[in-house]
């Protein structure tokens, strides 16, 4: 029985550790895979430990949770401290548990942290386990953390040969990090292949060193091939992710709908790409002015939405939001940076431009044209100076004759109304218009038509105006017969006050009459025939002849006249028109001073006249006077000689001997003075025969109302000619009054009448004053 108690004891000791074994087996069963950290003795919080694979064990896992409350684990499988961790002697331990909520899969992982102390010890017992065990030259894959805080020089792996076995080997490395830049990085123990690194390594400038391990003998002999050792440096979330703008400005329409984008921001980070470290979130932290809250930014993409529609430039024409990119994706341990974003709300035409009044009361004078008459302003809240600003005015009723137009003035946003048209006020005293107002741009929202177009009443009253008589119709027809004798009289010209409807007091003037053929009662404005009326003349088209008639009211008219006797011809003189009260404005008239005995012979003439009454004559009216003087002397010559010959010869003159030279005429005209417009002379001739030629006369002015004589064909009318010195010339007419003539000789007492008075020491003419 004692011997057996021995036994028992043994069997149940043994039982126990079979239990032990089975149950860690069991629970080493359910886990997927085990890792193990190696890390430094003491961990600060917040610090990255290292990263697990976590897709190797579970692709679906939307929760990760960790069983020590010290260590978070992120979607990537980083690790990290949440408080400040000081590892003891012992190995420390946790479970990655990794589920999915839809199919209540779950998996586990085994980390393990062992600190410096535990690695250099498990490296002793690899050594001994190297010496009875037979291992390959192979690649083994190493890491590092990078700005690792050591301590330094770093343990990261050993490398060893099999060959080792048999000779000695002496361990050796090259490459970067090594022999190259950055130099003496790391370096192998030439005895025991043991890898250090000397200090930290950045990340962003090295993302990892493949170096070369070399094993040789003391000899020099070359067991194995070179082997490449490649060396990770696992990042460390120690660069903070930057705006690529420090300021961004986007600009939004107002009252646009929600959702609409205002704009994008965007922001970069150094650390390693798809991982936690450079898995950003963009946020909204602040907006000015804070309420209320009209945008939203996307957390992974930075793009900016409108919440709200009712973004108003009217009240607020910007906001400024500061925002925030934070890497770990927001976590709350994540690095961060801000920027600053303004957003400009743009303007829409989204107010109407209404009158500042509702009605409006001017007034015009009658048969004024292009005048202003009325200003309009109009009040509009959008933007001043755009599209949506700017008013165009209309006149919606009132305007059917086209007589106002209203247009915008550009620089004040006015509604100019002017006059287009002449108002008379004999027809209407006042007119009503109705005048719109809308903007350049169309309006953005949906208005009723009631509401889209602000109106308003201008009431315009028509003043009277003194005006001149009118002539109804503007062109009159006479019909009077051709040839009618001289002193005919015609119901003529009428012309009547537009105010009265009355022709009393009104005056008539004859203003063009292109051969002076009749003549114009100045009260009765009833035409007289002045000279014989020829319906074969030049100036007659179709049996028409025209004639203008001025008619003016005596209230309106004024006589002009001359002083002191001027020289003729062409004037210039101001004429001062004032009213009672004290407006007046100049008026130059054109005045041309000559002799001839109608307006239109004076059209042409142009010779100046001295004054005091004396003659300025051309180069022919000299030459005419010295040949006429010449035949004086010729005439007196043959008396002499014919008195000295009486003496010897009695003879008796015949009685028609003078006739033979002179024409008897017991009647005398002063005879219408010829005028053409050659070399800027007046211009009379006279021949050897003592006949004179003279040229046609131009045409007259049109002005004023115009008066048509019709020429009906009538009596016995017949083309005589007058023949003189064996030269034949047809005349227009040879009836009396002022005859046209192409050329035409005179007889010598027509030419002894032109030349006689002009030989007396002083001429007297006549003077016709003509207005143009």
């Amino acid at each position: 029985m004692e011997a057996a108690r021995p036994s028992g004891s043994w069997n149940g000791a043994l039982c126990r550790l079979l239990l032990l074994t089975l149950a860690i087996l069991i629970f080493a069963s359910d886990a997927c895979k085990n890792v193990t950290l190696h890390v430094p003795s003491k961990l600060d919080a917040e610090k990255l430990v290292g990263r697990v694979n976590l897709k190797e064990c579970f692709t679906a896992a939307n929760l990760i949770h960790s069983s020590d409350p010290d260590f978070q684990i992120l979607e990537d499988g980083s690790v990290y401290t949440t408080n400040t961790i000081l590892l003891s002697s012992e190995k420390r331990s946790f479970t990655i548990l990794l589920s999915n909520t839809e199919n209540q899969e779950k998996k586990k992982i085994f980390v393990f942290l062992e600190h410096q102390t535990k690695v250099l010890k498990k490296r002793h017992t690899k050594e001994k386990v190297l010496r009875r065990a037979k291992r390959r030259w192979a690649p083994i894959p190493c890491s590092m953390l990078e700005n690792s805080l050591g301590p330094f020089p770093l343990f990261l792996q050993q490398v060893q040969s099999d060959t080792a076995q048999n000779y000695t080997i002496y361990y050796s490395i090259r490459g970067p990090g090594v022999d190259q830049e950055p130099r003496n990085l790391f370096y192998v123990e030439r005895d025991t292949g043991n890898l250090y690194c000397t200090r930290p390594v950045d990340r962003e400038q090295y993302e990892s060193f493949e170096i070369i391990a070399f094993a040789t003998t003391p000899d020099g002999y070359t067991p194995e091939l070179p082997l490449p050792l490649i060396i990770k440096i696992e990042d460390e979330n120690d660069n903070y992710p930057i705006f690529t703008e420090e300021t961004y400005t986007f600009t939004i329409f107002e009252n646009c709908r929600v959702g609409t984008t205002v704009g994008q921001v965007c922001a970069t980070d150094k650390d390693e790409p798809d991982t936690m470290h450079t898995r950003l979130k963009y946020s909204i932290i602040g907006q000015v002015p804070p309420s209320p809250t009209l945008f939203s930014m996307h957390p992974t993409t930075g793009v900016i939405t409108t919440t709200s529609s009712q973004l108003d430039r009217e009240l607020i024409d910007k906001y400024q939001l500061k925002i925030k990119v934070q890497d770990m994706d927001g976590q709350y341990f994540g690095l961060q940076t801000t920027s600053t974003c303004i957003i400009n709300i743009d303007d829409v035409n989204d107010h109407l431009p209404t009158f500042t009044r509702t009605s409006y009361v001017t007034s015009v004078e009658e048969n004024t044209v292009d005048v202003e008459i009325l200003r309009v302003t109009v009040e509009d809240k959008d933007l001043v100076n755009t599209a949506n600003w700017r008013a165009n005015y209309t006149i919606l009723k009132g305007n059917e004759n086209g007589n106002f137009k209203i247009v915008t003035d550009a620089k004040t946003n006015e509604g100019v109304l002017c006059v287009v048209k002449p108002l008379n006020y004999e027809e209407k005293q006042q007119m009503i218009l109705q005048i719109g107002v809308v903007n350049e741009a169309p309006f953005s929202r949906e208005a009723s038509p009631r509401s889209a177009m602000s109106t308003a009443t201008v009431t315009v009253n028509v003043e009277d105006q003194d005006e001149g008589p009118e002539c109804n119709p503007p062109i009159q027809t006479v019909r009077m017969k051709e040839n009618a004798e001289v002193g005919t009289t015609s119901n003529g010209y009428k012309a009547y006050d537009p105010e009265t409807r009355s022709s009393s007091g009104i005056r008539y003037k004859k203003l063009t009459d292109p051969t002076g053929w009749v003549t114009i009662d100045e009260n009765t404005g009833s035409i007289k025939v002045f000279r014989s009326l020829d319906r074969e003349a030049e100036t007659i088209k179709n049996g028409i002849y025209n004639i203008t008639v001025l008619a003016s009211d005596q209230d309106t008219a004024a006589r002009l006249s001359y002083q002191n006797d001027p020289p003729f011809g062409s004037y210039v003189v101001p004429i001062t028109v004032r009213d009672r009260l004290g407006m007046s404005s100049v008026t130059s008239l054109d005045v041309t001073l000559c002799d001839c005995i109608t307006e239109n012979d004076c059209t042409h003439r142009v010779d100046p006249r001295i004054g005091g009454g004396g003659v300025q004559l051309g180069k022919w009216a000299i030459l005419a006077i010295l040949l006429g003087i010449a035949l004086l002397f010729c005439i007196l010559f043959t008396l002499v000689c014919g008195a000295s010959g009486t003496s010897k010869q009695p003879k008796v003159i015949p009685d028609d001997l003078a006739q033979q030279n002179l024409i008897v005429s017991n009647t005398e005209a002063p005879g219408d003075d010829k005028v053409y417009s050659a070399n800027g002379f007046t211009t009379q001739t006279v021949g050897a025969s003592a006949q004179g030629v003279c040229g046609t006369v131009g045409s007259g002015i049109k002005n004023g109302g115009q008066e048509t004589i019709e020429m009906v064909k009538g009596g016995h009318q017949t083309s005589e000619s007058c023949r003189g010195a064996g030269h034949h010339h047809t005349l227009d007419s040879c009836r009396g009054g002022h005859t046209e003539v192409d050329n035409c000789r005179y007889t010598y007492s027509e030419w002894h009448s032109f030349t006689q008075p002009r030989l007396g020491e002083e001429s007297i003419r006549g003077h016709t004053l003509i207005k143009n």
